[in-house]
Formats: structure tokens, C-alpha cells, sequence
């Protein structure tokens, strides 16, 4: 497939499906602009080359075209991260937006209105994918964080440009991190897994035991491992209906060879609250009425250790309830290990909402290798799924 920086886009019309799905505060101004600075480099490269750009997206869940959800809400966020005019069309398809798109000139951009203002969008219509179409002569498909629907402008669209259409540069870095950590990662591989559920995670776990040698499990995840071994949770976190699939688990992972680590103590508290009353504890030593809500000092250290000697590594879900102060220093210190491991020549990759969140809130999105823009996309990508969005591109 033709990449995008082999391609020259002079006079080319490209029509550029973005993931602008971003979030907007009462006023209905952009609160995190980082989805769109990510397309910016493919915005740039068309518009260097002499094209112009139509941008297509979706912005939230709308019922019908509710005017909080139209995308002229970013118009002037979007001019600021480009640093050229935005023209705004009103309609994604029809008369109104294919006259914009003839009146192009290069160097303009053009901003369509939400696509899920239309069912078609996410039913993969055919014909609304027809319709879109008609307004570039080249295809982009720019939008990893929606690759994982098959919807009409991820997925049905590329059937219309069979010979004129590539990635751009964002979904074609996502893939490759993803490819890096799952495929061609210099050895060891290590993939630290948090969050709260073992059964959201399964899948992912599943897949990977076959590319990692390490495997770091923390957050509230920890604790149904911890009891399925005899260890007392106290109120912790737990799935009972899990613990049986928890030791399957560790079952196949020394089966595989991939070294488990989970924490060995944690910081407990005496109530979910950022006020409560705290002590390090032995994990598998939990009182009554107290939670594990972050790891311990010695879990650090260990896991500091670990990623240290890993020169892949694949971070999703934090260890801790870092969105409370008290309970953030077990994410943090992973994030700071994971800086000095990258810093070294590790590659590393975060992926998943609350680690991506945290990687944010704590200022390490520029210390590791690669922060990925996909929440659901990031997930199935680990699970093993081929995405739609991507598939579409080897038919």
C-alpha cells in the first residue's frame, strides 16, 4: 500500500477521515486539544504539497443534531493548532458540502459537519459512504480511535478509492507501536496490566502471554490473583466468580515462561476517600474493613526492577486510584521507571483510557516512546482483532 509521504497531493482534493472526537467544556470550547495536534502532521503534509483537505469526523453520540455535538464548537481550536483558516460546512454530504468541496482551492481546509448527525454513519451505509466520497478525488483514513467500527467513513469508503487512498501518518505510527510491542519488540517484552477487572482485561491477556517474557499485574485486578492464592483481600476490590480463571492464568504463563509479577504490599485504607486513614500492608494480608487502593513501597521497587531490564514495553492501566492524591505515588513511580527505561533505549508504549489519562496528568506523555490516541482501537488491536478501518485497506 502506498504510504502517505510517498505521495505527492499537488492539486489533489483529499478527504481526510480525523478522529476529532474531543472533549468540550460548558462554553463548548476543547478542554484537550491532543487528537487534533495528532492529525496535524497529515493536515500539513497534503497542504505543503499543494492539495487541500476536507476533514471529516464524528464528535460524541448525538440522538439526532443536537447543536452541542456540531464540530463548528472546534472550528477555532483546530485554526490554532494549524495555524490556517478552517471553512465550515453544515452538512457532510449533499449539495451545501459538495459545493464547498468544488470551490476548493489548495492550501484551504474544509471542516464537515459530525457524520453521526447521520444513522447511516454508524450502520456502514454503503450509499452514505458513496455520498462522502464524492467529495475528494484521495482517501485518508487518519482516525485510529475509531478503526475498530466498521462505519461508513472508516471502512465502507475505501472501496471507492481502490487505487487513491493510504494511512496517514497517525494511524500508520499507532500501528506500528502496536506492531513493535506484539511482533518485532527486542527482547525482553514486558506489559504491565492494571486497572480494576481481571474480566476486562482477559482477552488481552490471553494474546499477549504468547509475546512477553514479563508480565506485570496491578490496580484492582491484583487482589482476585491475590485471593485465588489463599491471600486475605479484606474490602478490596475482588471478582470471586474470576479466581479460577485467575490461576489458569498464572497456570499458562509458566507454561509459556513469561515471569508474573504482582504486588507484594499495598497501601491500605480504611475507606474509599482521599481523607481515609492509610498503613502499608503485606498484599496478602489485608484487614477486615480496609482496601488495598495503591501498591506498597516494596512493589515499586520490584517493579522498578523489572521494566528495567526490559527493552519493549507495553503499559495499560494504572496500579493505583491515582485520580486520588494519596493513592497516586504506585503510577507515578511506574511512570518514572518507565521514563528512565525509555531514556535508556527501551521502547515504550501506553495504551488505554486511565493509563493514558494518568501518563497526561503526571507530564510523562513526552518521556515515553509512544502515547496511543485509541482507547477501544488500542484495546482490541492487544486482544488480537484485526481492525476494521485497517482491513479494509488489504481488500
Amino acid at each position: 500500500m502506498k504510504s502517505l509521504q510517498s505521495i505527492n497531493f499537488k492539486n489533489k482534493k483529499a478527504l481526510i477521515r480525523v478522529d476529532f472526537n474531543v472533549p468540550l467544556n460548558a462554553q463548548f470550547q476543547v478542554t484537550d486539544s491532543t487528537r487534533i495536534v495528532s492529525a496535524k502532521p497529515t493536515i500539513m503534509k497534503v497542504l505543503e504539497d499543494g492539495g487541500s483537505c476536507v476533514l471529516m469526523s464524528h464528535l460524541g453520540r448525538p440522538e439526532s443534531k443536537e447543536s452541542a455535538f456540531s464540530l463548528k464548537h472546534i472550528v477555532r481550536t483546530l485554526e490554532t493548532v494549524l495555524g490556517v483558516e478552517v471553512l465550515f460546512s453544515s452538512s457532510c454530504i449533499g449539495e451545501d458540502a459538495q459545493k464547498f468541496c468544488d470551490n476548493l482551492k489548495p492550501g484551504q481546509i474544509l471542516l464537515l459537519e459530525n457524520l453521526r448527525y447521520h444513522s447511516d454513519e454508524t450502520r456502514g451505509s454503503e450509499n452514505f459512504a458513496k455520498e462522502l466520497s464524492k467529495l475528494g478525488d484521495f482517501y485518508i483514513n487518519d482516525a485510529f480511535g475509531t478503526a475498530h467500527r466498521a462505519h461508513a467513513s472508516t471502512t465502507i469508503i475505501a472501496k471507492f478509492f481502490p487505487e487513491n487512498r493510504c494511512f496517514g501518518s497517525l494511524l500508520a505510527q499507532e500501528i506500528e507501536s502496536i506492531d513493535k510491542v506484539m511482533q518485532t519488540g527486542e527482547k525482553p517484552v514486558l506489559a504491565i496490566l492494571g486497572g480494576a477487572k481481571v474480566s476486562s482485561k482477559i482477552t488481552i491477556i490471553d494474546n499477549i502471554l504468547n509475546k512477553v517474557d514479563h508480565l506485570i499485574i496491578g490496580g484492582g485486578m491484583t487482589f482476585t490473583f491475590v485471593k485465588a492464592q489463599g491471600g486475605s483481600v479484606g474490602d478490596s476490590i475482588c471478582e470471586d466468580d474470576k479466581m479460577e480463571l485467575a490461576l489458569q492464568i498464572l497456570e499458562r504463563a509458566k507454561a509459556k515462561n513469561v515471569q508474573v509479577h504482582i504486588p507484594v504490599d499495598v497501601l491500605a485504607a480504611d475507606e474509599f476517600s482521599n481523607h481515609a486513614n492509610t498503613q502499608i500492608v503485606d498484599v496478602r494480608r489485608i484487614p477486615e474493613n480496609w482496601q488495598g487502593l495503591d501498591c506498597g513501597p516494596k512493589s515499586k521497587a520490584l517493579f522498578h526492577e523489572v521494566v528495567q531490564q526490559c527493552k519493549t514495553i507495553l503499559w495499560n492501566g494504572p496500579l493505583g486510584v491515582f485520580e486520588m492524591e494519596k493513592f497516586s505515588t504506585g503510577t507515578i513511580a511506574l511512570g518514572n521507571s518507565i521514563a528512565e527505561a525509555t531514556k535508556n533505549g527501551a521502547f515504550s508504549l501506553v495504551g488505554g483510557g486511565d493509563s493514558v489519562s494518568a501518563v497526561k496528568q503526571f507530564g510523562f506523555e513526552n518521556k515515553v516512546s509512544y502515547v496511543s490516541t485509541g482507547g477501544g482501537a488500542m484495546l482490541e488491536s492487544l486482544e488480537g482483532k484485526i481492525l476494521p478501518g485497517i482491513a479494509a485497506f488489504s481488500k
